[in-house]
């Protein structure tokens, strides 16, 4: 019987000579072993995403390139005026949620789209309550962070309502955006209606471009148009943002992360209160720590369920997460003085699955270091807690503070600094496809169903996380998945940063 992924993860332990291994390496042996590996999969099906990862394997100084950031064009628009419906035309195929119910889409969500031998990014937006109080402050959050993290805008509007105040409202904020904007007046099903669209003009944003996104009318004439503005390469996204790193302050309410802001400022400049919630927009400070320039984004804290929020709370943490995009790492602000929470847990998830660098900074430690036993009974207990709760990020830097005092606030810049090396880090192809040679020697996969999935090849797609694509002949076990993950973080350092492992299961061709 063979093992199974997790005994594998527990069991495997780092007792081989890898480390010593790579070493000694010779880097221009290694690469020329990687290009023959990565020949033998010219004799497996690949399908176009395939092709677009090695085509990105151009060997640097360093390593590999990874391919340039694919432009975004994001869709925008009030409630119920058919984005999601475009956004299912565009892509050819029924993928985003279409319901005749205002706020159906509720988050910003991300699709691969292709026009015209031209790949890009289409996002669909969406977030915003069905509330007559709360609707205008909504959908204007979600547009301003749609048009901020995109390179062209699509501004839908149900050309047979015709341009309402929440309409106009988004208007603003794409006239001062500077970016690209194309006014689709949709549910034009026929020639007839078009006259309705014609009406648009009023808004000021030019040209309306008559669609039916539901029948497909018009949608191909605006692709072409799109086309000749949306730039080869995006300006906004995975790129490095100039300046000092920015750096998103996050945490539950009322941890004391607008009080780490102010120390680091040296000055009042976010209110502090102990009624939680007091934050609600993100305010960016330049701030300087240890030599260095920083820009501290101090965010609303993140309630329970985003989804039930309504006015003000529900903006803050649209803006929060806004702020967390942006960002290069987040300082997770945990509450020592109190057991770790769910709510603590899940915002770690939340940086994790946005792909960011990740320090943990405890906070109110000062109350910790006093020799009372309740006090020493809370450390063992905090021990405890980490030790179960926050195992799965044990690669993140730790920091004991006091945002009230300012103490061992001096030991936040070396665990930035750690974590942003990490996430900028990049294994050359070469060296990757040697540890991966040398672990499977050591540590084979274990049998299933008789048959041992074998990696073909290896490469490092991306950075900012550190993205590792795996070409394979079967499914790898999660506990073998992380058994990898485990060895890179203990011969490549990444202490700091979440690594991302995807797979390709490819099939032989079948010889004709």
């Amino acid at each position: 019987m063979g093992t199974t992924g997790d005994e594998f993860d527990e069991t495997a332990a780092g007792d081989d000579n890898l480390a010593d291994t790579l070493a000694d390496l010779d880097d221009e042996l290694a690469e020329s072993r990687a290009a023959a590996l990565r020949a033998t999969l010219d004799d497996y099906d690949l399908d176009e995403d395939d092709a677009a990862v090695l085509a990105g394997l151009v060997a640097g100084e360093d390593g590999i390139e990874y391919l340039p950031a694919l432009p975004v064009v994001a869709i925008v628009g009030r409630p119920n005026v058919g984005k999601s419906a475009l956004v299912n035309r565009i892509l050819g195929r029924r993928e985003a949620v279409v319901e005749d119910t205002p706020g159906v889409t509720r988050d910003r969500v991300t699709y691969k789209a292709e026009w015209m031998d031209r790949r890009f990014t289409l996002v669909d937006t969406g977030g915003w309550e069905p509330d007559a109080r709360g609707i205008d402050r909504s959908v204007a959050a979600q547009a301003e962070i749609a048009i901020d993290l995109s390179d062209v805008v699509l501004f839908v509007v149900d050309a047979m309502v015709g341009a309402t105040s929440t309409d106009e409202h988004v208007v603003k904020l794409l006239r001062k955006s500077g970016k690209p904007v194309f006014l689709v007046a949709n549910k034009i099903d026929d020639a007839r209606q078009e006259p309705e669209a014609a009406a648009l003009w009023n808004l000021g944003l030019g040209e309306p471009h008559p669609v039916s996104a539901i029948h497909g009318r018009g949608v191909a004439d605006l692709l072409d148009e799109i086309m000749k503005v949306l730039p080869d390469v995006s300006a906004v996204a995975k790129h490095e943002i100039g300046g000092p790193r920015r750096v998103a302050i996050l945490g539950r309410p009322n941890v004391g992360k607008s009080s780490l802001l102010n120390k680091a400022a040296g000055e009042e400049r976010v209110v502090v209160n102990d009624l939680a919630g007091t934050t609600r927009d993100p305010v960016d400070e330049i701030v300087e720590i240890g030599g260095r320039l920083w820009t501290f984004v101090d965010t609303a804290g993140i309630r329970r369920r985003v989804h039930l929020q309504q006015g003000a709370d529900f903006y803050a943490s649209l803006r929060t997460s806004a702020a967390l995009e942006k960002a290069e790492v987040a300082v997770v602000v945990l509450d020592v003085s109190q057991p770790l929470s769910e709510q603590d847990v899940r915002i770690i998830d939340l940086v994790l699955e946005s792909g960011r660098a990740l320090v943990l900074a405890f906070n109110k430690w000062d109350l910790l270091a006093t020799p009372e036993l309740e006090n020493q009974d809370r450390r063992r207990y905090l021990e405890r807690e980490i030790e179960q709760d926050l195992a799965h990020v044990s690669w993140a830097p730790r920091v004991n503070i006091s945002a009230r005092t300012g103490r061992h606030l001096e030991k936040l810049v070396p665990a930035l600094e750690t974590a942003l090396e990490s996430w900028d880090q990049r294994i050359p192809t070469g060296k990757f496809n040697a540890f991966l040679a040398e672990l499977v020697a050591e540590h084979p996969h274990p049998l299933r169903g008789g048959k041992q999935p074998r990696i073909l090849f290896g490469t490092q797609a991306a950075t900012r996380p550190p993205t590792f694509v795996l070409f394979t002949t079967g499914f790898l076990d999660p506990g073998y998945r992380r058994f990898i993950q485990r060895r890179l973080r203990e011969l490549f350092g990444f202490e700091g940063t979440p690594i991302v492992l995807n797979m390709r299961v490819r099939e032989r061709r079948q010889r004709s």
